[in-house]
């Protein structure tokens, strides 16, 4: 599997891609895997409920989006390397995350779930063939390849902790 191209994805998703310093499933897995787990199990729930501005998303908010988003792109990989390429639609992560009701759950509870999901999410994509992996299908709307799918599922999680270490805890 080499690392996705331009053309594999919707310009939008090149930033998440770019967030991923690895040329291949097993490497992001190896290198990233440890310090998401740790990242989030670092921190404090007292804080979960805390958001750095009126009208933004809370940490608990902001993980559920993740858990959410995470379910979706890896709906995305099964569905495309098993050659259903049926379009799939677009999500909006302000209706998913209103409709969530994340500040009404265990934020110790949403982290077990977050750290089922990881494990599960790299168990199904370290089992893709690199025949998989070239799948590719329309998402969004987009001609998106299983390979890039895979790196946005990284990226975004990156993504999300970049922002989290900048606007909350280093305001909390």
């Amino acid at each position: 599997m080499a690392r996705p191209q331009p053309n594999d994805s919707a310009e939008f998703y090149h930033r998440y891609i770019e967030q991923v310093q690895a040329d291949n499933v097993k490497e992001i897995v190896e290198k990233y895997n440890n310090k998401i787990i740790s990242f989030f199990q670092r921190i404090d729930s007292e804080k979960a409920d805390y958001a750095y501005a009126e009208g933004k998303w809370s940490i608990k908010e902001l993980l559920q989006h993740i858990i959410d988003a995470e379910r979706v792109f890896c709906y995305r990989v099964l569905r495309f390397s098993r050659k259903d390429n049926q379009p799939l639609l677009s999500f909006d992560e302000n209706i998913y995350v209103k409709n969530s009701l994340a500040s009404k759950r265990d934020f110790k509870e949403m982290l077990e779930e977050f750290f089922a999901l990881r494990k599960s999410t790299d168990l199904f994509y370290l089992s893709l063939t690199d025949e998989q992996l070239k799948e590719t299908g329309i998402a969004s709307g987009w001609s998106v390849t299983v390979t890039a799918l895979v790196f946005i599922t990284y990226g975004h999680l990156l993504h999300h902790m970049g922002i989290l270490k900048e606007r909350y805890f280093s305001q909390a």
